[in-house]
């Protein structure tokens, strides 16, 4: 955790405890008093800043300018009111308890009211003065950060060759020192990764219609990689793009949107249609007898009926049906010999019942 987050809390229990203490000291209710509302109290701040804190200081900017502006409309809208009763001289008749709810309900009704507009136009909003405007300049696409675990896989390149990623992809200047360290010190394993993670950093780079960024942000308060990219990521309101499945689940928490380069591989893979028939490598036995189970090119696996009599073997198959699961797709077929064996069966069955 950061450590000025964990000081300002500090400071603001203590702050809230002292100030009630007095005021209870002050008003003869006692200390302890004062000590138990001032720890309440400085447990519902520490709880309301929990609450919020997936909420980026963009959008606190705006729900703080949409509340100015409901205060005015607030304002605005009780003068209107106090103004048409003098006028007609109604003030006298109602009565001031009527009156002070009136007041209260239109101000709270303005406030409201501006600040769920403002929210709600926040990609709308500009400023305006005389003979010149200051248009948004917020793009409508949110920039992309990359992690280590998706430079060290090549298929970014060729996902970035397709021009969707132009002008969104950030890179940051952490993430080129570690992998940096790591090239020079570490086994041989995650040295080949780290260089190879390297130079598809320089591939991306050599694009330039990309136009690859490097972001310097660092947090040295904080250690973990992982930590430092999902920081980033809020402070930029940016998106995560990654090749490591774990991470979706802590990026989720933090209130990151995670893009996997996994997922989107998945979802770009060809369908297989009911009839279609297929060549298949059965690499081992299935689970149900007699059933065997290969693999596609791109990692899609096929179970196939009759199968399991061809291990090692390549044969034809024909596919009856396409699931889809939470780590891909799953391919079911039969064999054609065992095919044809069923259609012959089918046939005899028929002859037989004439």
């Amino acid at each position: 955790m950061n450590i000025s987050i964990v000081f300002m809390r500090i400071l603001f229990a203590v702050l809230s405890i002292f100030l009630m203490t007095t005021f209870m000291v002050s008003t003869s209710l006692g200390a302890l008093i004062g000590i138990l509302v001032g720890g309440l109290f400085s447990l519902l701040l520490i709880g309301f800043d929990l609450t919020c804190k997936r909420f980026n200081l963009r959008s606190f900017n705006i729900a703080t300018l949409g509340m100015f502006i409901g205060y005015f409309m607030g304002k605005a809208l009780v003068l209107l009111l106090t103004t048409a009763l003098e006028m007609s001289q109604m003030s006298f008749v109602l009565q001031p308890q009527t009156l002070d709810i009136l007041k209260i309900s239109l101000f709270l009704f303005g406030t409201y009211l501006g600040a769920i507009m403002t929210l709600r136009a926040a990609d709308e909003l500009y400023v305006s003065i005389p003979f010149v405007r200051f248009a948004p300049v917020t793009e409508k696409k949110k920039d992309l950060i990359l992690d280590s675990s998706v430079v060290s896989d090549a298929r970014i390149i060729d996902v970035a060759n397709t021009g969707l990623l132009d002008h969104q992809l950030v890179i940051p200047r952490f993430v080129i020192k570690d992998l940096y360290a790591q090239a020079e010190i570490g086994d041989e394993f995650h040295k080949a990764r780290a260089r190879r993670s390297l130079e598809v950093i320089k591939k991306l780079e050599a694009q330039t219609t990309l136009e690859l960024r490097v972001n310097e942000t660092d947090f040295p308060d904080v250690k973990d990689i992982q930590a430092k990219i999902l920081r980033l990521a809020r402070l930029l309101d940016a998106n995560l793009l990654s090749a490591d499945i774990s991470k979706v689940q802590m990026a989720s928490i933090e209130g990151v949107r995670i893009i996997n380069i996994h997922t989107l591989s998945n979802a770009l893979k060809p369908l297989m249609q009911a009839g279609e028939y297929i060549k298949i490598k059965i690499q081992r036995y299935g689970k149900e007898p007699r059933q065997g189970v290969g693999y596609l090119d791109d990692g899609t696996m096929v179970v196939v009926n009759g199968g399991g009599s061809y291990i090692g073997e390549v044969i034809d198959s024909k596919v009856l049906s396409v699931k889809h699961t939470s780590s891909g797709r799953m391919i079911f077929c039969n064999a054609v010999d065992e095919e044809n064996l069923l259609e012959e069966y089918e046939e005899e069955a028929l002859h037989d019942s004439r």
